[in-house]
């Protein structure tokens, strides 16, 4: 599985954002998506997952915030996170993630900053 992540970059607090991950390859088994964060000096943390069933958690800290959704059509699937109401606090590198057969794939990362 290939997974091409976009979208981070600078906003002012308040802002939005869209971030997108394309998975390629053998996407067959794939039984969830997700996206996680990293900041600075902190352990990386998950933000939001999709599951194969179309079940949904977030993390406390983004509830009402943002929205992961996902796009099977075609030969890639791609995950989204919608983010709304950007916080400082937000600043990190997120990631997206596949869990296909019990195994993680990691996208490369995308940079979002949230200026005050």
């Amino acid at each position: 599985v290939q997974l091409q992540a976009s979208g981070g970059g600078l906003v002012q607090a308040g802002g939005s954002l869209r971030l997108s991950c394309a998975a390629s390859g053998s996407i067959f088994g794939i039984n969830a998506m997700s996206w996680y964060r990293q900041a600075p000096g902190k352990q990386r943390e998950m933000v939001a997952i999709i599951r194969r069933d179309d079940s949904i958690n977030y993390a406390d800290s983004v509830k009402g915030r943002f929205t992961i959704s996902r796009d099977d059509a075609g030969s890639k699937n791609t995950v989204y996170l919608q983010m709304t109401s950007l916080k400082p606090e937000d600043t990190a590198v997120y990631y997206c993630n596949v869990n296909k057969y019990s195994r993680d794939y990691w996208g490369q990362g995308t940079q979002v900053t949230v200026s005050s």
